[in-house]
């Protein structure tokens, strides 16, 4: 058996864990926060909140591979009831029809990489139904203005969020829950889990701890590192976390069409997240780099005043908070996922997460990622040097 060390303890650390004990190696693995999760976490107390909407997609590659080990859990089930209330907030007032021009760019699959995506639907579906798909499409990508990232990249995420049945799941109670469902695997794997500690330095680990995977934020890994060359595009967004007391008619979920905006009350598809009477609602709200949290806050205010009659006097808990850099990778024109940060580093060094080179989309990323710095770190090199990884083969 050889060791191998996992910095960080959040989705791409704990997949990397699994990965390597389950092919037999001893790991260990270090978190500075006192609790694993990472972004993945959800807050204690009596309300459940995660950092920003939290999703599986049941398309993705990681799904097959939770379930096989009983790690999903329990999902909450989407209020088909509230269906109807699935509004778009546009010129100030709500609609209940979705954009045509969404569908009708959901349709094409010819996206080019070199090419902005405003510049590529513009062609297609006009200028204003270029900026509404656009600023629809701004709560999946974390950014205040898709229309300026690589058409290929954007229109992924398009076909995987517009369809007939939708590929995300929610964990219910949180992803704290699944988080937790993960840490206890990986300890009856014989992970050793070191939370509230700091690892400022790899002089710092003790003697034998073999390969390293790095599966901390980009920006984390730059400064543990010394490697300035650990740098990719992320998204900036203002997230608001509201406590109401419960009124019949509230919307289930809110998206922007012409205001980059998207609005869920999370309990209505799991009552657990907030006490007996009470909605569990999240704004979330992408901002431009001039912009900060006040601009962000200013928005949601004017669509929750549309949306949520009488919040302002039902709210009974209220938390906001700008995430920079946090929101995974964003691709500009002329570049794919390949071009991000290598998983392999040299000299046995991996890294992980959601801005490193692998493909998917959201937490997709950091998965991916982990599963190729645990095979590395393993010494499984069978497609290093091939046209192709096995992760490519799971994407075509």
């Amino acid at each position: 058996m050889r060791h191998i060390t996992v910095i960080g303890g959040g989705f791409a650390g704990l997949t990397a864990a699994i990965s390597c004990a389950e092919a037999g190696a001893e790991v260990t693995l270090y978190e500075a926060h006192h609790t694993l999760g990472g972004r993945a976490r959800t807050a204690d107390g009596a309300y459940a909140t995660n950092e920003g909407p939290h999703a599986l997609y049941n398309g993705g590659p990681h799904w097959p591979w939770l379930a096989a080990r009983d790690l999903i859990g329990p999902l909450a089930r989407i209020p088909l009831r509230e269906g109807a209330r699935f509004r778009f907030y546009q010129d100030g007032a709500l609609r209940r029809t979705p954009p045509a021009a969404l569908l009708r760019l959901a349709r094409h699959r010819d996206a080019p990489v070199d090419a902005p995506f405003a510049d590529w639907a513009a062609a297609r579906v006009g200028e204003a139904g270029m900026r509404t798909a656009a600023t629809y499409l701004a709560v999946v990508l974390f950014h205040h203005d898709p229309g300026q990232l690589s058409a290929a990249f954007v229109q992924e995420r398009l076909r995987r969020n517009v369809k007939l049945r939708p590929e995300a799941r929610y964990v219910r109670g949180g992803w704290g829950a699944f988080i937790g469902r993960m840490t206890r695997y990986a300890r009856t794997l014989g992970v050793r889990v070191e939370t509230a500690t700091r690892v400022d330095s790899l002089d710092a680990l003790p003697a034998g701890h073999g390969p390293v995977i790095v599966a901390t934020s980009l920006a984390a890994a730059r400064k543990l590192l010394g490697d300035d060359s650990l740098v990719w595009d992320s998204g900036r967004t203002v997230l608001l976390d509201l406590a109401l007391r419960s009124r019949r008619g509230d919307p289930f979920i809110v998206s922007g069409l012409d205001v980059p905006a998207w609005v869920e009350r999370f309990t209505a598809q799991d009552r657990g997240l907030a006490p007996a009477g009470e909605e569990l609602v999240q704004a979330q709200l992408p901002v431009a780099p001039d912009e900060g949290k006040a601009d962000g806050l200013e928005r949601a205010e004017r669509l929750l005043d549309v949306a949520f009659p009488d919040w302002r006097d039902r709210t009974l808990f209220r938390r906001a908070a700008l995430a920079g850099g946090r929101t995974g990778a964003l691709d500009r024109p002329g570049t794919t996922w390949r071009d991000r940060p290598a998983v392999r580093r040299g000299d046995g060094l991996y890294l992980a997460g959601d801005q490193v080179a692998a493909p998917g989309v959201l937490c997709e990323v950091s998965f991916t990622s982990a599963l190729e710095a645990s095979a590395l770190a393993l010494g499984d090199g069978r497609h290093v040097g091939s046209e192709r990884s096995p992760l490519d083969l799971n994407h075509s």
